[in-house]
């Protein structure tokens, strides 16, 4: 829930790292203020805030900065371990797990998501991606499998860790479909990871927050496309 209150975050809606921070804040019931960030003209709150990157996502909490997305997951679950459920598990073995296959995920999707979109330069070079994608996914089916223990999300019976951190790719996943022609979670490679996108999606923290509409994420893609381009000296 957007709202007041002393925490604030600093963002840009189409972004999977401030996304997984947004459905955490809605896991927990914590109301917040979202500043949508205009990347190509920085705020000087941004900047003053995450100094080393000049990155979103930046939570700040009593007007202190927290910077990287996984950091302020762990953050919100430790500060506001009574408000709502955990997002890491208590138990310290799944706790470790979880951690495991959330850095996976921005070590494989994440680098997959961002061949595909912004450092491809040809259709070979984007199905390339898109193939290390699916690699990594299958992977993760087989994650989601353990991790679940049959039930509904990585974290069991809720949302967890890594579902938040995997669900925050969502919304590009859903674009690269429209690109590509085909699912990028395949429920015929990965029927598991497609049945829990349908269960993420529907959830109540991450209505309004993962993006559905496949063409405005890519009518977005050339301005973030502008941004990323070397610039000529």
């Amino acid at each position: 829930m957007a709202g007041g209150g002393d925490l604030k975050l600093l963002g840009v809606w189409t972004s999977p790292y401030v996304i997984r921070v947004r459905v955490a804040l809605n896991l927990k019931s914590l109301p917040y203020e979202y500043v949508e960030e205009n990347l190509g003209s920085k705020s000087a709150l941004l900047l003053a805030s995450n100094p080393v990157h000049k990155t979103v996502p930046v939570l700040l909490h009593g007007g202190r900065p927290v910077n990287e997305s996984q950091v302020i997951l762990q953050y919100i679950d430790e500060v506001y371990a009574s408000n709502g459920p955990s997002v890491l598990p208590a138990d310290p073995y799944e706790c470790a797990a979880a951690r495991f296959w959330a850095a996976y995920v921005d070590d494989k999707v994440g680098a997959a998501w961002q061949g595909m979109l912004f450092t491809c330069r040809t259709e070979e070079e984007r199905a390339a991606a898109v193939a290390r994608a699916v690699a990594a996914l299958q992977t993760l089916e087989g994650a989601l499998e353990e991790c679940s223990k049959g039930k509904a999300f990585f974290g069991g019976d809720a949302i967890g860790f890594v579902d938040v951190v995997l669900g925050g790719y969502l919304g590009w996943f859903g674009a690269v479909d429209k690109m590509i022609g085909r699912r990028v979670i395949d429920p015929a490679k990965t029927p598991l990871l497609a049945r829990w996108e349908e269960r993420f999606r529907a959830a109540e923290a991450a209505k309004g927050v993962v993006p559905d509409d496949a063409d405005k994420m890519l009518e977005f893609l050339p301005t973030l496309l502008a941004l990323s381009a070397p610039k000529s000296k």
